[in-house]
């Protein structure tokens, strides 16, 4: 048990330390997060990679003023989030799918679905979409859950190591346990966290661009009153993995100040 006990000691200060070391700031929030398991250059190569099998398996739209318009506002957010990503291989595609969603890949590869266009219904509603997902992508979202994730299953080879000398019923239930623990104390929790981060961060690019930040507001009014037409969502909150609609309104709301003060229209 004495080796058991070495190797768990070990484990923590493996994750303590890595803690220490990997971390980033996440621009205009300035949030502290663990990304140190997982370099920009796998990132992003794990994004493209993804991207491409993406392209290859599901319909692109061809619809000519649809690509046109994803492609001028996917243009105007990236030039301003480009300060914050520099190196960034942005590419914007429409996918033609009844789905209201839109995407991000690491590195900067955006899909739009064309289900979502008619609840964007104009220029700076879909700025809002986009900014969102290139927020995502700046803030590092995908390796930040990519190195959770790894630390996670080093928690768990640790503490199953650690029980190895108890009977077969105390470490499956230990097991169970923990994994209950990371996916509704840790990972849902922080799944939302994000997408609020990516709401935040994507309405002062919308701004920067030059985009009425107040046309985000209106965009999750209309998202709220699709989901309300289509049978809402009755998963309780704590399993949910994106905030609710009415607290995604409010928080930007509460924004709304700072994404007005950087505000400057364009002709």
């Amino acid at each position: 048990m004495n080796a058991f006990k070495h190797f768990s000691l070990g484990g923590a200060l493996m994750i303590l330390v890595a803690l220490a070391v990997g971390c980033d700031t996440v621009p205009v929030t300035g949030r502290k997060e663990f990304t140190g398991l997982v370099s920009h250059n796998q990132e992003m190569q794990l994004g493209l990679s993804s991207f491409n099998q993406l392209k290859q398996t599901t319909p692109i739209s061809h619809d000519p003023a649809a690509n046109a318009l994803v492609q001028k506002v996917g243009k105007r957010i990236a030039a301003v989030a480009s300060a914050d990503m520099p190196g960034a291989q942005w590419e914007f595609v429409v996918f033609e799918s009844p789905v209201a969603n839109a995407f991000c890949l690491p590195g900067g590869k955006i899909g739009v679905y064309t289900g979502i266009l008619p609840i964007t219904k104009d220029e700076a509603g879909l700025a809002t979409v986009i900014g969102h997902e290139v927020s995502h992508a700046v803030a590092r979202h995908g390796a930040e859950r990519m190195s959770e994730a790894m630390l996670e299953q080093m928690g768990g080879q640790i503490l199953g190591m650690s029980l190895s000398g108890y009977n077969p019923q105390v470490q499956q239930m230990a097991s169970v346990a923990y994994g209950f623990t990371t996916q509704v104390g840790r990972e849902l929790p922080h799944n939302r966290a994000q997408e609020s981060e990516a709401d935040h961060i994507g309405l002062i690019y919308m701004a920067r661009a030059g985009y009425d930040p107040q046309s985000a507001v209106q965009f999750w009014q209309r998202f709220m009153q699709y989901n309300q037409q289509h049978g809402g969502n009755s998963t309780p909150v704590f399993l949910r993995t994106h905030p609710l609609d009415e607290t995604r309104i409010r928080q930007l709301q509460q924004w709304m100040p700072q994404a007005e003060a950087q505000y400057h229209p364009q002709n």
